[in-house]
Parts: C-alpha cells; structure tokens; sequence
C-alpha cells in the first residue's frame, strides 16, 4: 500500500505545466509600529513540510514578527494553521499527536463504527460504495481526502464560515490549480478548511475539490513557493522555507521511483528560482530520504528537527533582518496564544442547526429523533451521535458536521456528501482445512417513507451461507434499529475424538430471526428478539471406532439476548482495549418446550483484555465458556471446541488453541487463555498462547474432570489482504503437534 500511494504521489508532476494565472492582489495593512511588513511563505512538500514547524520556532524565538503569512500544499496546511493562532510549539504537539496512516486514508473513524462496521471492514478486503446524486469532491482520487477535510474543520472551529483570508489573526493566502484551465488559483477568501484542503490535493492521490466550475488541485503544479503573492499582499521582507531535495546526479538516477521522484522536483520547481529571488531570507531545508509519504513518527520527528537546525543556522541572518525591519532592541512581537487542536471536549452553547445537502425527509428524521428543536448545546458525544444516524439511518455516504462561531454561540452545520446506493463487498480466504472460500456482501438502501437497509450475504467454499437482513430505522425509536433476517447454510463438518476422525456430517440450516431490539453504537452492541431454526441433516460417514451419535430433522424456536462491547484499538492483533460478551438464549421446539420438557438454557460469555507493556509488547489474558441447562440437549446444540475464533465453522464452536480441529465437550465448559504477542516491525507479529479447560456433564464436577490444556506458538502478517499467518499448537486431548496456515481475513 505504501508504494502505491507513493507511485501516486509521484504522478502529480507527470502531467505538464501550463501557462495562466489567477491572480489578485491585496492592500496592505497599516502597522502601528510603521516598520516595514513581514512576510513568511512555506512551500509544498507532504511529509517533508512538517518541517516548516521547526522554522517557525526559531522565526518566533528570534523575535520577528509575522504580518503576512502565505503557502502551498503541505505549506498552506501548516501557515493557514499558524494564521488562526496555532503557533509553532502547538503545532508541533499537533502533528506529532496524529494518526497520519488514518489521515491519508479514507479509512473510517472508529468513534464513529459500531462494531457491526467494524467487523464488516476486518472482514472484506475489497469495498466499493456506489452513490446516486451530482457529482462530488469525493470522485476522482484514489483517497477521498474525507477524513483530512474532517480534520481541518474541527481544526478551524471559529474560523471556517466563509470570510475574508486577510482578516485573519494574520492575512493568509494559499495557492491551487484549477484543472480544467491549468490555471493557478489563489485563495485570498472562502472557507479556509476548504481552501488548504485544495491546495493539497495531489492529482490521483486525492479527489480534487470542486468549486463552481473549478477541479482544484495541488497548488504546486503551478507554484509551490508562493513568494510572489506575497509580495502582492504589501509585504516589505520575505522570509521563505522550502523543504526541495537536493539535485540528484545521473548515479541517483537508478530506479523507478527514483526517477519519477526527479520528474517531482523539476514540476514543482515552476517559478521557483523567481520567487526564491524575492525572498531576503531563504531558510532551504534537504529533506535527504524522506519523501512526501513519509509521515512515519521517526520522518517527523526528524523533520521537524532538521527544519529547526536549519533555520538555526541563519540565526545571525534573522537578527541582522531586524535592524532591516526597523524594530528597536527592545521590540517583541505579541506573542501567539496557543490554540486548542481540537474542539472543546465540554458542552458548547449551540443557537441553531444548518443542514447542508438533505432532503426535507432526511432533516425531519433528525430533528424528531434528536429533538434538535429543542437542542441548545452539544458535545463531541453528541456529534458523532449525529453524523453515525447520517450514516447509517441516512445512508449518506459521508457526513461531516463543524461548528461556526456567531454572536450568541455556535450554529452546527450538518453537511451530507452523496446518498449512497449500496455499498459492496468482497471476502476472500485461504486455509489448509477450509482451502480457498470467498464471500459477497451488498448494503442496499431502501428509503420510502420510513427508511430501511437491506444487507445480503454470500458465501462459497466449503461452508456455504445465502441470506440477508432487513432492518428499520424508525425516526420514533433513537436506540434500536428493528431487524428481520433469514439465512441458509450448507455445513461439511469433520468431527475429532482426541485427535482422531470421528464422523463428517452434512447438514442444511435455514433460519429466520426476527430482533425487536437491536441497539447498536460504538462500542455497544445488544440484542433481543425471537429465532426459529430448522435442520435437515444428510448423509453422516463415521468410522469403525467412532462413538454412537445421532442428529434428527427437526425445528426449534428460541428467545435470545445478547450484550457485545468492543473497545479493542485492533481487530486481530489488539494492544488497548476490552473485548466483551455475554449471551443468554431459551431454546424450545414448541415456543414453551423440548419433548414436553423444559427447555435448553444456553448461558455463554467471554471476556478478554489488552494490556501494552511497552511499545511492541502485549499481554492478553481471555475468560470465556458456555452452559448449558436442561433435561433434554439436541446434539446439534452442544458444546463444540476447536480452533481459536468463536463461532467459525459452527455459531456453538468455542474456541481452544491447543486443538487444530473441532470435537464435542461436555455441557459445561469454561477455559482461561493467556496470550503474549509481540509486535516485529511494523506489521509482524509472534504470539504465544496458553490455555486450560474444563468441562463436565455436571457443573457441580466442573473442577473435578482432568484439565484441557493447550499451547500454541504464531506468526503473522498483517497485510492488506487479512492475516497472512502460521501457527503450530499441541493439546494433552490429542497429544499431537497441528499445524495451521492462513491468508485472509476471517468470515
């Protein structure tokens, strides 16, 4: 992924430059002090412009003040910051502090993911969403940008209504290309988040941002060192910061990227020279192996201490710009108060609500499920509370919200991006039991008067499922989304006594759940409703030795409740964060009883928790086991062990590493496990396991049976495509060594 997104990031300076600008000019202020006026301009660069931070430091510590400040791409980013009041040790904190991979991505926030949506993202490697609606930003680049742009609106809270750049904490510009003329474009006014976020757009990279009849992009395809605007903006001394590699020998010159990075300095270094000309004070900064993608903790903590070296360097040179400005000894610059890098956790006074791009319908079911009537205040909470509904009751497929500083408090601006048509899924999978298995998935939208979603569902190999779900999303109920689903499955299970094969069944299931209350958000999922289950079984082939076991045809209804938390920080390989559930479900053949008997209690729960010691190291202990309570147990609803996944190959499979394949247990059957995973690298993995068991016909005996116990020792990469791992375990129960491979996320 890192190489495409910086053979992407290369293209930008393949397409040629064109002649024609858009230019305009602004009077200068008045200074009060009536020295001459001070200009700081950034020039593009990515990653390596985070080393525009560490110059500032040394511009403020010098006592130079800042009248004029102006950038492009990476350098529009951090001099609009620095113009709202960021100054530079905040910014500093500020991109140090950030997810970068996340930013560049258009990954989705996990504040914002229920646990279904995160499952549903570890668990295909390919989605697309398909949107109805006009054209967006969002066409047209490998990343949307979506998470960036979200980013910049909190980041300009008070300052991203549309206003005139020059009345700024201090006047900024920044410099785009409008695609459809070849022409620069110069922002002096409009929203500012929109603005930079313009200026950065990398052709192919990220999706150009559409103004009227402009496609902006990267403002360093036509001027990445903005010295002249500037100069038109009244400002008296220049002091520029460029971050341009150093000039490459033909001995350089000796592999793809190598060269497309050479095309990259000389595209950008249109109207260069001319602009460094102007500038009294040139602070160039050799970025050496870092590259625009280089957004790594290591790259930036280094630029930004390259970029401070640098402009140490001209230290004399600042003070002798001094004496040139015209301050006297004394002087110093009202010094920049340190803004926040993200809104106010705490409650802010809201005095209205602007919907931007909804429907009548879509503000109405807001307004009625939020009471935003009555709404004065809100919270971060209470955002994203609104953009998730956006999303998922909504359909949109982004949704964004900023607050806009007015006169007696904030008005929020909820922003829909296109409504979604549906979005589609691809799974795919390898393992030496399973072999290759593939799985579809479609999110249909359904909106008519109420709104509803319909979720199919696909999957081939040698577990074979067909169904889907449809769920309501009623503007009266504000924590459950009523669902009714059915599905078919195909089983081909091998069944294991201590290791050895005992029978392989095939087995049809068809089932139909109707949950009245379906809750979920974040971290939260719970579930309540009715099942009804039918099973047809087929041919069994058993062995010699294998112990009598018998399946009957039959039908079962069952009431069922389910609690699922999830604040793990990663899905398969977690270093912070809880796992959590608990499960409770009464199963009849009758609605009341099983052959005239009580009902099946099925009580099960499992609990795991992360802890990091370190950087790379982690400590995972589980508690996890099932119960099962009743005269009468139907064998297809007993206890199976196996695996390390609940719920693989059958919904009542529990996991337990030491053994390779799945094999009955007793009714009762709790386990502990102990995980050690330490992180190689940046996405290599060893873990080590150990687990013991218990199980027993009787629960009053649970601690008296001889103990499971099971070790196993892992490698993994993590790669785009899922997992890609090896795992060898052992068990006293089958006093054999399993070996185990796969690729692929697991479904």
């Amino acid at each position: 992924m890192k190489k495409i997104i910086c053979l992407l990031l290369a293209s930008l300076t393949v397409m040629p430059l064109f002649s024609g600008e858009r230019k305009r000019s602004t009077e200068g202020r008045l200074l009060p002090e009536g020295r001459k006026k001070v200009a700081v301009v950034l020039s593009g660069g990515g990653a390596k412009g985070v080393a525009h931070i560490g110059a500032l430091k040394v511009i403020e510590k010098a006592g130079l003040p800042i009248d004029i400040i102006t950038g492009t791409s990476m350098g529009s980013l951090v001099g609009g910051l620095y113009a709202i009041g960021y100054n530079a040790q905040s910014l500093d904190s500020l991109v140090r502090g950030l997810d970068w991979n996340y930013l560049i991505s258009d990954r989705e926030n996990l504040n914002r993911q229920s646990i279904a949506d995160r499952r549903r993202h570890n668990t295909y490697i390919l989605s697309r969403g398909l949107t109805f609606g006009k054209r967006s930003s969002s066409d047209g680049g490998f990343i949307t940008g979506k998470n960036i742009e979200l980013l910049l609106e909190k980041l300009c809270t008070g300052y991203n209504d549309s206003l005139d750049f020059n009345t700024l904490p201090i006047p900024f510009a920044c410099v785009a290309t409008d695609l459809a003329s070849y022409a620069e474009v110069d922002f002096h006014s409009g929203h500012l988040p929109q603005a930079m976020r313009a200026s950065m757009s990398i052709p192919a990279v990220f999706s150009p941002v559409r103004i009227d009849s402009l496609v902006l992009v990267d403002g360093g395809m036509r001027n990445n060192f903005p010295t002249d605007i500037a100069k038109q903006m009244g400002a008296d001394i220049i002091i520029g910061v460029t971050v341009t590699d150093a000039s490459k020998t033909s001995a350089d010159l000796n592999g793809t990227l190598s060269i497309l990075a050479q095309i990259v300095d000389f595209n950008t270094k249109n109207k260069l020279e001319e602009n460094i000309a102007l500038t009294d004070l040139h602070i160039a900064v050799d970025p050496k192996s870092y590259t625009a993608a280089s957004f790594n903790a290591a790259a930036i903590d280094t630029l930004l201490r390259w970029g401070e070296e640098e402009a140490m360097r001209h230290w004399d040179d600042l003070l002798a710009l001094r004496q040139k400005i015209g301050l006297d000894e004394d002087f110093r610059p009202t010094p920049i108060s340190p803004r926040r890098s993200t809104v106010v956790t705490e409650k802010v006074r809201v005095s209205g609500i602007v919907f931007e791009n909804m429907t009548a319908q879509d503000e109405r079911f807001l307004k009625g499920k939020f009471h935003l009537d009555r709404l004065d205040s809100i919270d971060v909470k209470g955002e994203e509370q609104l953009i998730t509904s956006m999303r998922m009751d909504l359909f949109y497929q982004t949704a964004t919200s900023r607050l806009v500083e007015g006169a007696d408090g904030y008005q929020l601006v909820l922003t829909a991006g296109n409504r979604k048509f549906s979005q589609v899924n691809i799974g795919f999978r390898f393992d030496n039991e399973e072999i290759v298995a593939m799985q579809l998935n479609a999110n249909l939208p359904l909106k008519k008067t109420l709104y509803f979603s319909s979720d199919l569902t696909l999957r081939l190999g040698k577990r074979i499922l067909a169904g889907g779900e449809l769920m309501i999303h009623p503007p009266s109920l504000r924590f459950s989304r009523p669902v009714l689903s059915y599905y078919f499955r195909h089983h081909d299970i091998g069944v294991y006594y201590a290791g050895d094969r005992e029978y392989n069944i095939l087995y049809n299931q068809h089932q139909v759940n109707f949950d009245p209350l379906n809750f979920s958000f974040h971290n939260f999922d719970i579930r309540a409703g009715v099942r009804w289950d039918y099973f047809h079984f087929g041919d069994m082939l058993q062995s010699e030795s294998s112990r009598y076991v018998h399946f009957d045809n039959g039908h079962y209804v069952s009431y069922r409740a389910s609690l699922n938390f999830d604040s793990e920080d990663n899905w398969y390989f977690p270093t912070r964060g809880a796992r959590f559930k608990a499960a409770y479900a009464y199963i009849t053949d009758n609605f009341a009883s099983i052959d005239g008997k009580a009902g099946l209690s099925d009580v099960s729960a499992s609990w795991r928790q992360s802890f990091l010691i370190g950087e790379r190291f982690a400590l995972q202990p589980m508690l996890y086991g099932r119960m099962l309570f009743g005269a009468v147990l139907p064998q297809i609803f007993g206890n199976i062990v196996g695996g390390d996944t609940f719920g693989h190959y059958v919904e009542n499979q529990i996991p337990f590493i030491g053994l390779g394949n799945v094999e009955y247990a007793e009714r009762h059957f709790a386990a502990l496990q102990l995980q050690a995973q330490q992180r190689l690298g940046k996405s290599h993995y060893i873990l080590l396991r150990g687990a013991v068991a218990q199980h027993a016909s009787q629960l009053e005996n649970l601690l008296q049976e001889k103990s499971l116990l099971g070790v196993q020792a892992a490698y993994n990469y993590d790669t785009i495509f899922g997992p890609l791992g090896a795992s060898l375990c052992y068990s006293n129960r089958t006093k054999t060594p399993y070996f185990y491979i796969n690729l692929g996320y697991v479904f």
